[in-house]
């Protein structure tokens, strides 16, 4: 009987360049539908959270979550707000000096997005940011600085109604903080990098930071630059942060 040939070295090798052909083909196309799956998560977590701020108003007289906490924009401080509407059952350790900053018992939430590089412990699983112009006036929006948000010596927190917002299709309540889904994580501070944004109206839309308008305030006293910061957006709820 005649034994079956084998592969040459030749047609090996014609093998082996297909396969890296193909591979560098394909990589980018599985890279690109990654990113896009990434993206709908985002889009749909950012729905629910919309759905979620929509109820709370509903059950609070038509007013947006305040609980005259100046970092309530940081996503540590308006989950407990939004939990009973977020399906949210996280706790925390009261025993734990990061308190309320610390959650316990879980592992993922629709408050985390997939494309989030930032480690897991350093905004405790949240990646989205709430706009301050929806706990404060827009005569206080409009008399802050970027470095107030950090601060207590800001203006004191007011409640602000869904009837105040003028443009809610334009106005953007939440958005993706430090995760951009290109490769830039410098968050709202800064004019590369796009986003996933939640306006008032409830839609999603993912955008370039190009697309946002220019914030009142700059980003620090140092840089005069002001930034896509859609805590700041020029007149608060009264304003626009799209066009």
């Amino acid at each position: 009987m005649r034994r079956m040939a084998g592969f040459t070295l030749v047609e090996l090798l014609v093998c082996i360049a297909i396969i890296a052909l193909l591979s560098a083909i394909l990589m980018p196309v599985v890279a690109t539908a990654k990113r896009f799956g990434t993206r709908g998560v985002c889009s749909s977590n950012l729905a629910q959270i919309g759905k979620a701020i929509e109820s709370y108003a509903s059950d609070y007289d038509g007013c947006y979550p305040n609980c005259n906490d100046p970092y309530l924009w940081m996503g540590r401080h308006w989950r407990w707000l939004l939990k009973d509407y977020l399906a949210f059952y996280a706790e925390y350790d009261v025993a734990n000096p990061k308190g309320r900053d610390q959650i316990t018992g879980v592992t993922n939430t629709i408050l985390a997005c997939p494309s989030d590089p930032s480690p897991v412990d350093k905004y405790d699983k949240t990646s989205y940011g709430l706009s301050a112009a929806f706990y404060h006036t827009p005569e206080q929006i409009d008399s802050m600085t970027t470095a107030q948000l950090y601060l207590t010596s800001g203006p004191e927190c007011s409640t602000v109604s869904v009837s105040q917002v003028v443009y809610p299709a334009s106005k953007a309540i939440a958005a993706d903080w430090l995760g951009s889904h290109t490769g830039d994580n410098s968050g709202w501070w800064s004019w590369t990098g796009s986003r996933t944004h939640l306006f008032a109206d409830g839609h999603v839309q993912f955008l370039k930071a190009t697309a946002i308008n220019p914030a009142i305030s700059p980003h620090s006293d140092v840089v005069r630059t002001p930034y896509p910061d859609i805590n700041l957006t020029t007149n608060g709820v009264h304003g626009k942060d799209v066009e």
